[in-house]
Formats: structure tokens, sequence, C-alpha cells
């Protein structure tokens, strides 16, 4: 496989660096029509105020070329640009993970109800500003193992078809309720999914990976290493990879989990996130 494999590496990262390049040049057209579009919009500004102080009989003669202003200024909007990267499967990947793979990973599973108010305010959501404020409960599945794994090297896969908002990965800690679900940072590798306006986002809990994807994700594998330290996360529907986080020294036993629904995004999960000062200083939020 070794050939093979080389041989696909380098067509992907060719490929990766053509497509990087590409989204930089749709990013600095974008920012120029933007600026364009901007001063346009000033200068209708301008001639609308003006226009203000003038009679109702002039104003409905120049009402027709308002409105063709305004159908130009329409027109001219700047359409916004597909942030998706190609998905590119890796031959072999699955059989490979399916050497240590274990199943049933997620022995236990809760609802969780969480009242929140529709217009609050969200980590990682939008807000709707014109929604009145009435409660309403949100609710979701969250599934963890109760058995840690403190050596050797596992792989399994989750199912994530039910929802577009979810979290999932290892962590030393998790806490759980009726209303909320914890996870503390420290010794965790987490991985989010959301939907923003036509696309979905993966990100995660370590940056800088903010990653635009076609459309929600089936089934997600994760595989753990720890003797070396190293989670990776796969999109095993596609055979293609995610994200592997730095290789870090793992001194507690980590514990799966997935959080599915709504209640991922509503303020009902929480993630207390300890950085060092070096860290701080190298991250700008």
């Amino acid at each position: 496989m070794h050939p093979l494999l080389q041989g696909e590496e380098k067509l992907h990262l060719e490929a990766l660096k053509k497509e990087a390049k590409d989204i930089c040049l749709q990013l600095k057209d974008s920012v120029f029509r933007m600026a364009q579009y901007r001063e346009s919009l000033r200068e209708m500004y301008g001639e609308l105020t003006g226009m203000c102080h003038k009679l109702d009989t002039e104003l409905l003669q120049a009402l027709g070329n308002i409105l063709q202003t305004t159908d130009l200024a329409e027109m001219q909007k700047p359409q916004p640009m597909n942030p998706e990267l190609t998905y590119w499967r890796v031959s072999g990947i699955l059989d490979m993970l399916n050497n240590f793979r274990v199943d049933n990973i997620l022995s236990q599973t809760t609802t969780i109800h969480h009242a929140i108010l529709d217009d609050a305010s969200v980590m990682f959501s939008d807000n709707d500003h014109g929604a009145s404020r009435q409660p309403r409960v949100v609710e979701g599945v969250v599934s963890w193992e109760a058995q840690a794994f403190s050596s050797g090297r596992h792989y399994w896969e989750v199912f994530v078809t039910q929802s577009s908002s979810w979290i999932l990965g290892v962590s030393k800690d998790i806490l759980v309720s009726d209303t909320n679900f914890s996870i503390y940072s420290e010794e965790a590798f987490v991985l989010f999914s959301k939907k923003m306006n036509d696309h979905y986002i993966l990100f995660t809990n370590s940056l800088p990976l903010v990653q635009f994807v076609k459309k929600p994700l089936s089934r997600i594998g994760v595989f753990l290493d720890y003797d070396n330290g190293a989670v990776s996360c796969y999109d095993a529907f596609r055979s293609s990879f995610i994200y592997s986080f730095l290789p870090s020294s793992l001194s507690s036993p980590l514990k799966p989990f997935l959080s599915l629904g709504s209640l991922c995004m509503s303020g009902s999960v929480t993630i207390y996130f300890s950085f060092s000062s070096e860290e701080i200083r190298s991250r700008r939020y």
C-alpha cells in the first residue's frame, strides 16, 4: 500500500494547495466587490438624503430613477462564495482502522431537557432578535462510555445523521445532569458540527480548524492511540480524513462521548477551557 498511499498523498496535497489558492483569490475578489458596493451605497444614500427636501411632485417624478437605482444596487450586490473543501478518499484507511475497532462503545445514554429564551445570546449560534422572549425547551441525547481508556489503540464509529448539531470526542471528565452536559478541555479532544446559513461547519476545541462541509456527515470515526497521545477523526462514510489533534502526553483515562440535538448549541453544553500563558498569548480570540 505504501507507494499507492504516497501517490495519493502527493495528489491530495497538490489539489489542496490549488484549492487554497483559488479560495484566496475568491476572497480577495469578494473584498474588492464589497468595497465597490459599499461606495455605491454611500453615494445612493447621499442622493436619497438630498431628495428628502424636494416637493412631493418632484419626488413622484424622480420615483422611476429611484427604483432603477435600487434595482441596480441589488444586482451589484456581491454574492457569497462557497468555502467548502473537497473530500479526498484515502485508500484502505477504514481497513486499517477496523483492526482496532471497538463496538458498542457508548453504553450510557440520557436525554437532557434545557429551557432557554428564543433570543438568548448563545455561543456558536446566530441570534434572532425578532423572536419573543418566551422560554422554550430544547432537548438532545447524550451518550458516553462508563469505562475509560487508559492504554492501547481504539477505533469506533458514531452515527450523526439525526442532527446537524453535534459534539463528539474523548475527555477526562464528563459531567451529565438532567439539564446540562459539561466537558473539561484539559485532556479533551472535541469535534463540533453546526449549521451556519446554508453551510455546515466543523470545528474543534483545538484551534485553528474551521472546516466547511457539503452536507451533514452520516458516520464519524474516532481513532484513539492512547500510548502516543494521538486522536484523529474520520469521515467513515467517505473514507476521508477530517482532523488529527496534535499529539500530547496523556496522564488520565479518557471517556468517549457523543451529544446530539439542539442542546449542543443552546447553552446546555458547557466546555471549560484551560490554556497555559503561552497558549493564551499565541491565540487571538
